[in-house]
């Protein structure tokens, strides 16, 4: 690769990141920040070295095949790489990295954040003083859940899973888990966390579910119909992940019919389009894909895929390649 190379940015980065970028490659940028078009992308994958795409760009297989032999390296801007061909860049000899570890903090937050605000009622309870309607405190007013003492059931327990269960913690909740592997008995051990091996077992036990794991072939629809029957009435499911892990209209229909108590949702199924029927249900408290938006986690995103191109430029194999994307 030249010593400069040539790079695509599909969309607007924090400014520190993109004057870096265009002091260190032959980088075009996207100063309008609006979304690329599928043909855009083949176009931009076909007269680029590296690509630098986000969550919301759709990396498929034509857009991968358009790359041809002059496409090096696609270094997404995110964690989550499902958004990507892998099986069609690993044939065409693609590199692929991603941005891990700097949003772990910031998506446990906002996990955090919507364990409290379901059970307790919060957007609700704004939107009621907001439209006027709040005539003083009552005995009965606004009643909602304690989380303390509670049985916080955690679906990944990766980065992000043990740093919810940090949180909880901290909260009187009593942290379990499912994973794919067991984590080791001192991270159990640290957390107090309890796991099972039976994802259908943890959920039918759970007061608040949680999920943290990446969306991959084998987590889409994770949590379907089946599974959610599996919940208890007073139960609250909480998703910062991907949206395709839950099946959206089995959620709704749990919601609607008061099988499931709750859910707090900051990722869809068809992002950017909600469902219209989950934001008629009060039940539900909806985010617009904000777990990670913190200006500190965009510039350290940033700064590792600056690393990652690097690297790769130098001859090197990036920290932050891809290997695989199994749950």
């Amino acid at each position: 690769m030249a010593a400069k190379p040539v790079v695509i940015v599909t969309r607007k980065l924090p400014d520190i990141i993109e004057t870096r970028m265009m002091e260190l490659f032959d980088t075009t940028l996207n100063l309008t920040d609006e979304a690329m078009s599928a043909e855009q992308l083949r176009e931009a994958a076909a007269s680029t070295d590296v690509l630098v795409p986000t969550v919301t760009d759709r990396i498929d297989a034509s857009v991968i095949e358009a790359g041809g032999a002059r496409l090096k390296m696609i270094a997404s801007f995110g964690t989550g790489v499902d958004h990507i061909d892998f099986q069609a860049a690993k044939k065409q000899g693609i590199i692929v990295t991603n941005t891990p570890d700097v949003l772990t903090e910031d998506t446990a937050d906002m996990t955090m954040a919507l364990i409290l605000a379901v059970p307790r009622r919060l957007t609700e309870g704004e939107l009621r003083l907001r439209a006027g309607e709040w005539k003083g405190w009552s005995p009965t007013s606004m009643l909602g859940h304690r989380i303390w003492g509670k049985r916080l059931g955690i679906i990944g327990m990766g980065r992000i899973g043990q740093a919810v269960a940090r949180r909880a913690r901290g909260f009187g909740l009593s942290v379990h888990y499912h994973n794919r592997n067991r984590v080791h008995e001192e991270i159990e051990n640290e957390l107090g966390a309890t796991y099972w091996s039976s994802l259908d077992q943890m959920i039918a036990h759970m007061d608040i579910i949680s999920i943290n794991c990446p969306h991959t072939p084998a987590t889409y629809h994770l949590l379907n119909k089946r599974r959610l029957q599996l919940m208890k009435p007073h139960a609250y499911v909480v998703n910062t992940s991907r949206g395709e892990v839950i099946d959206e209209d089995a959620l709704i229909a749990a919601l609607e019919r008061e099988e499931v108590a709750g859910a707090g949702l900051d990722v869809y199924e068809s992002e950017p389009a909600v469902n219209p029927k989950l934001l008629k249900l009060k039940s539900a408290v909806l985010l617009p894909h904000m777990g990670s938006a913190t200006i500190e986690g965009r510039i350290a995103m940033g700064e590792k895929v600056i690393v990652n191109i690097r690297t790769f430029a130098d001859g090197h194999n990036p920290k932050d390649r891809v290997i695989d994307m199994m749950f």
